[in-house]
């Protein structure tokens, strides 16, 4: 009698481990996976699941054993979740996991998954694109640099601020002015600033050819000191080392509107012929074109901060509009090198929306229901 009483309570703790106490609720969860993430550093396993269907259930506890340890709770996933990450695996270490669906009055445990191991992998098949990627994209640099080394013409859409470069450094020399260069006031690991001393470099070497007296604030020490030596190589590159001089590039302040100050000062009393806004700007935009403006001068800006490009568009002659200002150096320099990037980027840009044409209209085919009649 008593073993009879012994095996129905078994029963019954089993009936309970299989399914939750509400009556018609969905059954266990199925197809419990855990296998090694596959393409990463180690120390991660990846768990899979089939999620229940059914009411009632509040989530999942998911539950991890090393080899010889006890059960532990890591952690635990809502009733939609169908995948957990554990990243707290340690590699050549054997665990299993199992699920426990949590219900108000009751919990429905899985059955457990095989041993899983964690270990690092040498590839990840992940970035196989961006390697096809990386590889085409250099690929068309190269070609695009061979082809301008070898005297080819290579076609740059034509930007109006550019083109009246020459003609703006003219109008300063012809009126015995200073030409003024600013070059943003953010830090040298902006690419901005980058943009803006390329520029520079080529337009000293026109300066410097022109005879023509050149000013640049700067309002970060790094800049500074990087300015200084592009000017000083851009006027021994020009011929004429004797006519760089070494005030003509200075510190201001590093105080946003204090230096806007100091260039609006400047710029009120040299009155020079040209104003070059190249670079990283914000809320001083609009002063210093302004400004510029009421001097009478020619003036040349260039950002890629969009929310700055209205003001300079408002108050300038020409602005160079994002990508502009990052190809400008090429464009006034026609440097190989630079002429070669320039035109592999665009040749990796009509590929990359080609591609973007296509795979709309592939999924726009095939996301169309079948005709009735096929």
């Amino acid at each position: 009698m008593h073993r009879v009483r012994g095996l129905a309570a078994a029963a019954a703790a089993t009936l309970l481990l299989s399914v939750p106490s509400a009556v018609g609720a969905q059954p266990a969860v199925a197809e419990l996976q855990a296998r090694d993430n596959p393409g990463d550093g180690g120390r991660t396993i990846r768990i899979t699941w089939e999620p229940i269907e059914g009411p009632g259930l509040t989530g999942y506890q998911i539950m991890r054993q090393a080899e010889g340890d006890t059960w532990e709770r890591i952690a635990f996933r809502g009733p939609m979740a169908s995948r957990y990450s554990d990243d707290g695996a340690t590699d050549g270490v054997k665990y299993r996991y199992r699920l426990d669906a949590a219900y108000p009055d009751t919990a429905v445990s899985s059955p457990t998954t095989a041993w899983a191991v964690s270990s690092a992998q040498w590839f990840n098949p992940n970035t196989v694109p961006a390697v096809v990627g990386t590889i085409i994209f250099t690929f068309l640099i190269v070609y695009a640099t061979y082809h301008a080394r070898r005297g080819r013409n290579l076609f740059i859409r034509r930007i109006a601020g550019l083109d009246a470069v020459e003609e703006a450094l003219g109008r300063a020399t012809e009126m015995g002015r200073v030409v003024l260069f600013v070059p943003g006031l953010s830090y040298i690991d902006d690419v901005a600033t980058i943009a803006a001393i390329n520029i520079l470099s080529e337009i000293a070497k026109e300066t410097a050819k022109f005879g023509t007296p050149l000013t640049v604030p700067v309002a970060d020490p790094i800049v500074y000191t990087v300015a200084r030596e592009t000017v000083k190589e851009s006027y021994t590159t020009a011929g004429r080392p004797d006519a760089f001089d070494p005030g003509s590039v200075y510190f201001v302040t590093n105080q946003q509107f204090a230096f806007a100050a100091a260039v609006d000062g400047i710029m009120t009393r040299e009155k020079p012929a040209t104003n070059f806004f190249i670079g990283m700007f914000w809320a001083e935009s609009l002063i210093l074109a302004e400004t510029g403006a009421t001097t009478g001068a020619v003036q040349i800006a260039g950002t890629d901060a969009v929310s700055q490009l209205p003001f300079f568009i408002t108050a300038c002659d020409y602005t160079l509009i994002g990508e502009e200002l990052y190809a400008a150096s090429a464009y006034i320099s026609r440097e190989p090198l630079l002429l070669g990037s320039l035109k592999g980027q665009d040749y990796s840009k009509f590929i990359i929306g080609s591609l973007i044409v296509l795979g709309t209209l592939l999924a726009l085919v095939f996301s169309l229901d079948t005709p009735s009649w096929l």
